[in-house]
């Protein structure tokens, strides 16, 4: 029974002077913290379809929500008619005339030349009969004329047959290709607004909130879904400034809270460089100074807990505790 008594006497005067007790290692108080996608159209429209719930678990590249694309795919159009237009352009400046047009002219000259080599043996049979005396001079002068316009028409056909089986001009070209350029710019943009209407996870996670419905006008200014990842939680403590020095990266805490798994621990990752004031909001066991570093660790992957949920953080006692190397 004295034992007893003097357990209990002893056990008060822990309690009230907490000194006499023995040393226990220190227990730091800190909440739960997720690295949210905030998920906004990147164009202004009206949401035509909304794919997910509130809740909901997705896979990156799920659909979240689709914007009305009519415009869109009209432009789309207009963009890729004007490509074809412009790379019908350009053929046609680097071949040259159309094959129907050359044939024709092909044709003109060989209807040409024929009348030519008329003309000259009408102007051969003229001299003849002019030195025998049978013609009159002035028949050889027509027959002469005859010729000579026979052979100018043979050799402006042979200029325009040059000319239509030749390319256009080099600075023409140019123009064309930049012409084409343009157009096929005007087309990738317009490929990329459709797109965008589109909206897609850019990663798995949960669907943590919705802000619209299906007929309402988003724009860029404001999310329509947020987003949880996947990716392992944090969780975010306050450590008083003299006990920043002995704190490294990779440091490992031991983490416990209402309904935590055991065996829960975390792994600093991120030690802020500058001091603060205590949070009003953050209570500890004892607190030695107001001064505090914000300290940010990651929790084991495939922990399960709700971000904002208050946790209890205190350093790993196990000897196999992998500390960092760096400060």
């Amino acid at each position: 029974m004295f034992q007893t008594f003097f357990d209990a006497v002893l056990g008060l005067a822990v309690s009230l002077f907490p000194a006499l007790g023995p040393d226990l290692p220190p227990v730091y108080a800190g909440y739960i913290e997720g690295d949210y996608r905030y998920i906004a159209p990147a164009a202004a429209g009206r949401i035509l379809e909304l794919a997910v719930e509130e809740g909901q678990v997705v896979a990156a590249g799920a659909l979240l929500f689709r914007l009305d694309d009519a415009p869109h795919r009209a432009a789309l159009k207009a963009a890729e008619a004007r490509v074809a237009m412009a790379q019908a352009t350009l053929d046609n400046l680097r071949t040259g005339s159309r094959d129907e047009e050359i044939a024709v002219l092909r044709a003109s000259l060989t209807q040409a030349d024929a009348d030519r080599k008329l003309a000259l043996a009408n102007l051969e049979a003229s001299r003849s009969l002019v030195a025998s005396g049978a013609l009159a001079t002035t028949r050889l002068t027509t027959d002469q004329s005859h010729y000579e316009a026979a052979t100018a028409r043979v050799a402006q056909l042979q200029a325009q047959l040059q000319v239509a089986e030749l390319p256009a001009r080099p600075a023409q070209q140019e123009a064309a290709e930049a012409a084409l350029h343009a157009a096929e710019a005007e087309r990738e943009a317009a490929s990329v607004a459709l797109a965008d209407r589109l909206v897609v996870a850019p990663v798995a996670g949960r669907i943590e909130a919705t802000w619209f419905e299906e007929g309402e006008v988003a724009s860029p200014a404001a999310p329509v879904v947020s987003l949880l990842p996947q990716a392992p939680l944090s969780a975010i403590f306050f450590l008083p400034e003299p006990e920043r020095a002995g704190l490294r990266l990779g440091a490992r805490f031991r983490v416990t809270c209402d309904g935590c798994p055991d065996q829960l621990s975390a792994r600093v990752t991120r030690i802020d460089s500058q001091p603060q004031f205590t949070p009003p909001i953050i209570y500890s066991r004892q607190e030695r100074q107001r001064l505090v570093f914000r300290i940010q660790a990651e929790l084991d992957a495939g922990a399960v807990l709700s971000v904002g949920q208050p946790i209890s953080l205190e350093p790993w006692q196990d000897a196999s505790s992998e500390q960092g190397d760096k400060p």
